[in-house]
């Protein structure tokens, strides 16, 4: 067994569940870490989209009991059917758009410039959104409407663009669009669900012809280490997000996304595509 590349598939692991949910870009960060660890071939791109599902787990730990009880009270609650349209309205767009270009996407967005410059873009979106002067008209998940989860879910479909953060789209674009910033949290979480485990079982199915037995160690390394980092990022993001604002994210997705265009064009770091 080859320890060393159990110990970046650890690595990939962590940084995953570290940046899935935050407003920073896991798909970003998996390409420039899998660029520098030598991971970034079509078996660590199937990898990078499976090991998701270890983040999702942690999102259905930490919300148990909120999925128990919609899933009691879908016989007879309203409240329960609501919140299941909601979420399969949210993920519809992400569906049929990541079927129709998806492999585009991957074959010509999926380098270190682009995901560097979504960075930048992304950091300033979030200053923006930050400094207006709004009123969140909808303060819980529950008084989402069909169309409220629809717009969210289409402007989840920007986090196609590597370096955008699927994140950071659904809960600026929620609160762009009058959630309150924990109502917008919260469906980001939600909506992840099924779009990330969707996503990974359709990478497995697609590319299962590059996959072997022998790789099974090295997933189940890295979905460990994903579940297991997400957690606490999880728990820490929804105590964080009460009392503060999501500026300092802004400021380190500028800085890093500099970074990675200054190195890239000096050729301080070879950043493969």
């Amino acid at each position: 067994m080859d320890v060393i590349l159990l110990l970046k598939a650890a690595i990939m692991g962590i940084v995953e569940g570290l940046t899935e949910f935050l407003p920073i870009s896991s798909t970003g960060h998996l390409i420039l870490a899998g660029s520098l660890l030598g991971m970034d071939d079509a078996k660590g791109k199937v990898f990078d989209i499976a090991i998701q599902t270890g983040a999702i787990l942690a999102v259905i730990l930490v919300y148990a009991q909120r999925l128990k009880a919609v899933a009691q009270g879908l016989p007879s609650e309203p409240q329960a059917r609501r919140f299941v349209i909601n979420v399969a309205v949210g993920f519809l767009p992400a569906v049929v758009l990541g079927l129709l270009f998806g492999k585009a996407i991957k074959a010509h967005l999926f380098t270190p410039v682009v995901v560097a410059s979504a960075f930048i873009v992304g950091g300033f979106i979030i200053l923006w959104a930050e400094r207006r002067q709004s009123v969140a008209r909808i303060e819980s998940v529950d008084d989402m409407t069909p169309m409220d989860a629809l717009k969210v879910g289409l402007i989840q479909c920007l986090a196609m663009i590597p370096g955008t953060s699927r994140s950071g789209a659904t809960i600026i674009g929620g609160m762009f669009l009058g959630l309150s910033r924990k109502a917008a949290t919260d469906f980001s979480f939600f909506l992840a669900i099924p779009t990330l485990i969707g996503a990974g079982v359709y990478s497995l199915y697609k590319e299962r012809a590059l996959l072997a037995a022998a790789d099974t160690p090295v997933f189940a390394v890295g979905l460990l280490f994903s579940f297991l980092s997400a957690w606490i990022c999880v728990r820490w993001l929804l105590r964080y997000v009460a009392t503060h604002t999501f500026t300092p994210f802004a400021w380190y997705r500028i800085a890093f996304g500099v970074v990675v265009l200054v190195t890239a064009w000096t050729g301080v770091v070879h950043w493969a595509d």
